[in-house]
């Protein structure tokens, strides 16, 4: 699992690595998700927080969650899992480049996360505070899970 290859992005991310906010995130993603396990990639210079989920989105028996966050408030949330499904939450500036996005929010769709302009939409998620948008995330995979469907992981009226 953890040799997925990432998906590639042409677009990044500004700013350094946030580490208080991916210690926020840490915890809530403790608090909320009963089959999750986050830890940093590094205790003290963290790039990504890496979250194990014990069971997957659809069939898939195993998933990760991989988290950035920027102190300029940019962030990704790449799922992926066993089944080589991958989907993104993301806010980076994106060069207009999204055709169906207007703002920096933006959502990758399953089963590949394409950065494909036809395919990228606007994120449901318009909160812009790690915490709120990490519960937001959350919400919507959790959602899924129980429903056994891709369908409601952008579906959400401005979760949580």
């Amino acid at each position: 699992m953890r040799d997925s290859p990432d998906q590639a992005e042409t677009h990044t991310l500004r700013g350094a690595t946030d580490r208080p906010a991916l210690l926020t995130i840490r915890d809530v993603v403790e608090e909320m998700e009963p089959l999750a396990t986050a830890e940093l990639d590094d205790y003290l210079h963290p790039s990504v927080l890496e979250v194990e989920l014990d069971d997957g989105l659809c069939g898939a028996d195993e998933a990760r969650i991989d988290i950035q966050w920027t102190t300029r408030d940019d962030y990704k949330f790449h799922y992926t899992d066993v089944e080589g499904v991958n989907l993104r939450w993301g806010k980076h500036p994106h060069a207009g480049d999204y055709i169906h996005v207007s703002g920096l929010e933006h959502y990758h769709p399953p089963p590949n996360a394409s950065s494909d302009p036809d395919e990228v939409e606007a994120s449901c998620i318009a909160q812009s505070r790690e915490e709120l948008v990490t519960r937001a995330v959350l919400k919507l995979w959790r959602v899924a899970y129980h429903t056994d469907s891709y369908e409601p992981l952008n579906t959400g009226r401005n979760p949580p």
